[in-house]
């Protein structure tokens, strides 16, 4: 009669069940909330739409400072692609939209380079430089930028916590 009056303990085998059963609740709840995400497909668009046009941009800048090592005369590289996507590419991309930013802020240093001519259009040894990374920092941005359209749905642990602060930051 007195096991009957009592509450449940770890010896006569039922918490241990209770317990395993809150645990694989949890367990399967955690699983659930980690599947992968798919990207939406508007801000997949949107994304693609912007690497497209600043990949083209970047392009017609490397073909630039191609005509600029034959003729030695100074060109005016173009921004206005990444201008205008610049916020998408820092939503969506973040990595790659960095890359990208900081060659565009070093973009006026290559145009001045350019134009800074000694006797017979030689260039001074540090404007070469300059202008050479700056190439070579395009191409590299390019591929961070295409690199970017290769993104995997996000998956386990960063899915879990964008779910949940995706569900809270609503609130």
């Amino acid at each position: 009669m007195r096991a009957m009056d009592t509450a449940p303990t770890w010896d006569d085998g039922d918490v241990p069940y209770l317990v395993a059963a809150v645990v694989a609740a949890a367990a399967a709840l955690a699983g659930w909330l980690a599947r992968p995400i798919a990207p939406d497909p508007d801000e997949r668009r949107e994304l693609t739409e912007a690497v497209n046009a600043v990949d083209r941009e970047l392009a017609a800048n490397l073909e630039l400072t191609t005509m600029f090592d034959q003729t030695k005369q100074a060109v005016t590289l173009e921004n206005g692609e990444f201008a205008r996507y610049s916020a998408i590419l820092a939503q969506y991309a973040a990595p790659a939209a960095a890359a990208v930013a900081e060659l565009y802020d070093r973009m006026s240093l290559a145009e001045m380079a350019m134009e800074r001519r000694g006797p017979a259009n030689s260039l001074r040894p540090e404007d070469r430089l300059l202008i050479e990374g700056w190439e070579g920092d395009a191409r590299e941005a390019q591929r961070f930028l295409r690199e970017s359209l290769q993104a995997r749905p996000v998956r386990g642990w960063a899915a879990l916590s964008a779910r949940l602060y995706g569900r809270f930051a609503r609130r």
